[in-house]
């Protein structure tokens, strides 16, 4: 697979082509922690790039579907947050959960905004709570995740203050149902909630010297826990990506050596090279010359993003690392446009945004990126 970003790339481990009899490659909403921009298609086909800031929320959205122009950045008013989580459902609407903070930064509660329509304004932010009622111990609530099942309900996941898991979602009639304590020990930041084609919904937490995890066994059921990952993943690294019918691939920097790895639950540890990560991996399936494949893009040691591609779930036969060129204040985000090209969204230390699109050469060909 040829991967060019805009210069050569520098290849890291021989690539392979993806298995000819891989079909029906989509990518399913992933819901994280945003530390650098957040990058969706609406219903409309136009995508929008979201990034926290100081006193809000800045967003930039396309001018037409797989166009190149972009209107924004609009400034939305938002509570004091000290984290921010963005999810999908397949209605389109984008819900922003938050951990919102006192000014000195004391107790904290999760609050909840939606975009419903590409380029409409943001709600007004709501209070879903905090799974604590006293102050000391709602302060040290962790950052939350959302996450959207497949009939639209919004799940908020947070690490409470025992350690554990904590989770809220909206029930069937549109309430939020009281905090159930999903129980666990040892959870740390940088919680991953994928929301599948099937509208189960599965969590994976990173925790001290393993992982643990929780999934649905229907839609909208119970989150059940699943054996923990005898794994050490670096906190904040880690994202998944439903590779297959209802089985999700997990990617993230290894807690010691910040090496970039890939894993399937019951499955080896795959290395995957392309050096050290700093910040969230990104991940998206996509095709690419007739090819199911996976895109992977992360910021390095020196804040330079670095992108590669495989064949989706052929991750041990090598990726081609390629360079893009541009420093990031932030992890990177991915998506494919109207027309089914990848999209790749940074923001500098400045704040700005910049875009670079897939060209019409073959293999994963980048152009330079462009600051919007």
């Amino acid at each position: 697979m040829r991967v060019r970003s805009g210069r050569a790339a520098q290849v890291s481990r021989p690539g392979d082509t993806a298995d000819t009899e891989k079909r029906g490659a989509a990518s399913t909403p992933r819901a994280v922690a945003v530390e650098g921009p957040w990058l969706s298609m609406g219903k409309d086909g136009r995508l929008t790039v979201f990034t926290r800031v100081d006193g809000g929320l800045r967003r930039w959205t396309q001018v037409r579907p797989a166009g190149r122009e972009w209107t924004g950045p609009d400034s939305f008013s938002a509570p004091p947050l000290s984290h921010l989580s963005v999810a999908q459902g397949v209605d389109g609407f984008v819900r922003l959960l938050g951990r919102r903070v006192s000014r000195e930064g004391g107790a904290a509660a999760v609050v909840q905004a939606t975009q419903f329509q590409t380029g409409r304004p943001v709600t007004e932010w709501k209070v879903v709570g905090n799974p604590h009622n006293g102050a000391g111990s709602a302060g040290r609530m962790g950052a939350p995740v959302v996450a959207v099942s497949g009939s639209g309900r919004v799940h908020a996941f947070v690490a409470n203050a025992g350690g554990g898991v904590s989770m809220r979602r909206e029930g069937a009639n549109g309430a939020w149902e009281p905090w159930r304590d999903l129980q666990g020990s040892g959870a740390q930041e940088g919680m991953v909630a994928s929301s599948l084609a099937s509208g189960r919904i599965e969590l994976f937490v990173p925790g001290t010297g393993s992982v643990l995890r929780w999934r649905q066994a229907e839609p909208d059921g119970a989150m059940d826990r699943c054996p923990d990952l005898q794994v050490a993943v670096r906190p904040g690294s880690a994202m998944g990506l439903e590779t297959a019918p209802d089985r999700v691939t997990y990617y993230w920097a290894d807690a010691g050596t910040g090496a970039l790895v890939a894993h399937r639950p019951g499955s080896w540890v795959i290395p995957l090279g392309g050096g050290q990560v700093d910040g969230r991996v990104a991940a998206l399936r996509t095709w690419l010359d007739g090819y199911d494949c996976t895109v992977l893009a992360h910021r390095g040691l020196d804040g330079r993003i670095m992108i590669a591609a495989c064949g989706t779930e052929n991750e041990g036969g090598g990726l081609w690392w390629s360079p893009t060129g541009e420093k990031a204040g932030g992890s990177p985000a991915l998506a494919c446009d109207a027309e089914g090209r990848v999209v790749l969204a940074v923001t500098g230390d400045d704040g700005a945004l910049r875009i670079a699109r897939q060209t019409d050469e073959a293999g994963l060909a980048m152009a330079p990126s462009v600051r919007v």
